[in-house]
């Protein structure tokens, strides 16, 4: 992916920009859904994804995070968003997941999937919706 501009911030998958202790320590202790998340299982979770960051154009500073599981092919599942506090509220949110959407648009994906409890608004603007036939979907796993 090119780095993707965005106000003073770049937003970039370049795995070698990743501040993972960070990214452990939002999700772990202020991301409800992975509250609590070791920092083995966590670095797993990276290895095994396509990881994106939003990143201070002058300091470097990791201010995002957004991971994908994706086979990059039929199907891509969008996680673990995460803005710094300190960032919220000035649209980087919006700006990290366009700019994940966009780098996986050339793939043709069927389908991208994501859970929220509480930022629908903020995928909405940028074309997800709720499933029209939730019953069609199941789980195996705690929900």
């Amino acid at each position: 992916m090119s780095d993707v501009i965005f106000r003073n911030c770049v937003i970039s998958s370049d795995p070698e920009r990743l501040d993972a202790a960070r990214v452990h320590h939002w999700l772990s202790t202020d991301a409800y859904w992975a509250m609590g998340r070791s920092r083995e299982k966590q670095d797993a979770a990276i290895a095994g994804s396509l990881n994106f960051g939003a990143y201070d154009r002058g300091s470097g500073e990791q201010l995002a995070y957004a991971r994908v599981v994706t086979d990059r092919a039929t199907f891509a599942w969008l996680c673990d968003v995460y803005v710094d506090p300190a960032a919220r509220g000035e649209g980087l949110g919006t700006a990290l997941v366009t700019a994940v959407r966009d780098h996986l648009e050339p793939a043709g994906l069927r389908r991208i999937l994501l859970a929220t409890a509480d930022a629908h608004g903020v995928y909405e603007k940028i074309g997800f919706r709720v499933l029209e036939t939730p019953g069609k979907w199941m789980a195996l796993g705690l929900q």
